[in-house]
């Protein structure tokens, strides 16, 4: 799995049998001349499918290296393995118009790791008229619907979305909103850093007013799910135009504003869903952000806001571990959408399959 956030390659080896296990684990920082091309590609630019076929070149050789070292340090053969489940990077994500584009070259996968390879999870689901997306709610179902509590699980990559767990009920999720990827790319732009460590450069800003309600006004937030969305619609563009606006503030500010744009649109939309919300669970790299952590629980003062992994499961390998998941389901004939939050016209079996 790598996600809108482009920081690495998340491995994931899971066992699975009536319950999911977590054998191991492997990651593979993204390197800068690659995540920099997977980045330009999310907009249009020339020679866009050559450059694309490159780049996914690059990316399956890195994921095929990052499985083979999994594999040895874990004295396993690909024999041991059934199969490998690959998202591919998300490049466009455009439901709307009837599409969304993973590049991953799944065949040049199988040929390099001997592994059967399962790929393109997203496009049944659109083909039957669904967001495509999000599609790890049905794992986190499994995982964490103990048909008792009204719980939450929230991922919090490039974008946040939530899964929400209500007893005697399906299943419901959609997109909340920007997770990380606009303090990512403001942090990249006036500091150089990929990412905003604990949270602690928007800790020493100050919430904009002004700034907020100018980004919480984007019609994004007004609507209801099924719903998903992605760098066509929150990217720094976006950003520059409302600060193109409004004056000029100091940039750790700017910072603290997106944070409290990622936390508030999480909690309204958790609110207005699922007011009910005994435990909020969270996954992705967003739980590694102490300050929009603290920022959760302070919004949600009659909410327990945990990481994942207070219930076993680490909060970095809950989206690897689901396309895992997603391939165990492929090769069975389940079907692991859910039209309840995607809205697509029925369930479906997601995933095609590439032998090694």
């Amino acid at each position: 799995m790598s996600g809108t956030s482009l920081d690495g390659l998340d491995i994931a080896l899971i066992e699975q049998s009536d319950k999911t296990t977590l054998l191991a684990t492997h990651y593979l920082p993204m390197p800068t001349e690659l995540h920099d091309e997977l980045l330009s590609l999310c907009s249009s630019g020339p020679d866009e499918l050559a450059r694309a076929a490159m780049a996914e070149q690059r990316w399956v050789q890195l994921a095929a290296h990052g499985i083979s070292e999994l594999l040895e340090l874990h004295r396993l053969k690909p024999e041991a393995i059934r199969a490998i489940g690959s998202h591919g990077q998300t490049v466009r994500h455009e439901p709307a118009r009837g599409f969304t584009i993973q590049i991953g070259n799944p065949a040049l996968l199988a040929e390099l790791t001997g592994i059967c390879v399962i790929s393109d999870f997203r496009r049944r689901d659109i083909s039957a008229g669904g967001q495509g997306a999000p599609l790890v709610p049905a794992f986190h179902e499994a995982l964490f619907d103990d048909q008792r509590s009204h719980r939450a699980v929230l991922n919090i990559g490039g974008f946040s979305n939530l899964s929400l767990l209500t007893p005697g009920q399906a299943v419901h999720g959609f997109d909340c909103g920007p997770g990380n990827v606009l303090l990512d790319a403001w942090i990249q732009r006036q500091r150089g850093e990929r990412f905003d460590r604990d949270g602690a450069w928007a800790a020493s800003g100050q919430v904009q007013p002004h700034l907020l309600h100018a980004l919480q006004s984007a019609p994004y937030f007004q609507t209801q799910g099924p719903k998903s969305t992605g760098r066509e619609l929150f990217n720094l563009e976006w950003l520059e135009r409302h600060l193109g606006h409004l004056p000029d503030y100091p940039e750790a500010d700017i910072q603290a504003t997106l944070l409290e744009l990622t936390a508030s649109s999480i909690v309204t939309a958790l609110q207005g869903a699922q007011p009910q919300t005994e435990e909020l669970l969270v996954c992705g790299g967003g739980a590694n952000n102490r300050a929009l952590m603290q920022r959760l629980s302070d919004l949600l003062p009659g909410c327990a806001v945990n990481s994942t992994a207070v219930h076993g499961v680490p909060a970095d390998w809950v989206e690897a571990m689901a396309f895992a998941w997603l391939a165990h389901c492929c090769l069975e004939a389940i079907p692991a959408n859910r039209p309840s939050v995607t809205g697509a016209r029925g369930l479906r079996v997601l995933g095609a399959i590439y032998p090694a």
